[in-house]
């Protein structure tokens, strides 16, 4: 994108001040792209942030695209309550692709452990008919929406999940004004840093362990750096250590991708020597 997200916000609100019609749709909103989407979704978890717009009367405009993946794209929505200066906010907006754009190579691991109700269903996933295809896409949103939850909840370093329309998921926008925060991979923290950054990594891994659970997917490209914090981002195939045969394998897989990149970075720290410290915990739960 060429301008920065508080350029184009800023941009945004000028054109609705000015009465600049997005929408020339009799029953659009008189700002914006679309209403808010609020009213009918599934929402975030209970006490939300302040920031959380749910005002009905609220619109939306989508910013540009942030990041493009295999399964989801990621944009930008800038949602506000009319005449409200008060009540604006920046989002992520996720958005997983339909069956017939998706890619599937990754499904089949992660998809063990997890359960369908109607062997219908079962069989059309398990077979990538198109049917199949659409219920594991709309599986894979509804995962991330439930995994941010459950984390958000246990006070772990993740977006809150704002809400779930369908298949798109609107998100805690992790950074500010001036654009996003940088993956871990775009960063040299500097070492004092990179040893406090590694604790918080550890404790974070720590606490999904002690509840039977790893990202499954986790590298320094799915962890942002804000400021000082981590937060980790990309949790549709959230990992039951236990539940999963493949678990272990995904718990470490983890552990070694992690503490490679720090390593990398100059910070000695063993991979195989955190799994053997997360299994420990994730087994004393049992």
């Amino acid at each position: 994108m060429s301008h920065s997200f508080g350029e184009l916000t800023r941009l945004s609100t000028d054109l609705h001040r000015e009465g600049f019609a997005f929408d020339s749709l009799p029953d659009g909103p008189p700002e914006g792209e679309r209403w808010s989407t609020w009213d009918g979704a599934q929402h975030g978890p209970k006490p939300r942030p302040d920031w959380v717009v749910t005002e009905l009367g609220a619109v939306d405009l989508d910013l540009g695209v942030l990041k493009t993946g295999k399964e989801a794209d990621v944009h930008v929505v800038h949602r506000w309550v009319p005449g409200r200066p008060d009540r604006d906010v920046l989002m992520a907006a996720k958005r997983f692709r339909s069956g017939d754009h998706r890619l599937f190579h990754r499904d089949a691991g992660y998809l063990e452990g997890r359960r369908v109700r109607k062997s219908r269903e079962s069989r059309a996933m398990a077979r990538r008919t198109d049917y199949g295809k659409q219920l594991i896409s709309a599986q894979w949103a509804f995962a991330e929406f439930e995994a941010l939850g459950q984390l958000w909840a246990l006070d772990l370093p993740v977006p809150y999940p704002v809400q779930m329309d369908g298949t798109e998921l609107l998100m805690e926008f992790i950074g500010g004004e001036e654009g996003a925060a940088p993956r871990l991979a775009q960063t040299r923290p500097e070492p004092e840093l990179l040893a406090d950054l590694f604790e918080q990594l550890r404790e974070t891994m720590t606490t999904l362990a002690l509840h039977g659970w790893t990202h499954g997917d986790l590298s320094a490209y799915n962890v942002l750096l804000d400021d000082d914090r981590l937060v980790l981002i990309d949790w549709p195939q959230i990992v039951d250590v236990i539940g999963n045969p493949s678990g272990q394998d995904f718990l470490q897989r983890d552990c070694r991708t992690m503490c490679a990149w720090f390593s990398s970075r100059g910070l000695a720290v063993d991979g195989d020597e955190l799994f053997s410290d997360l299994m420990a915990v994730a087994v004393s739960r049992w």
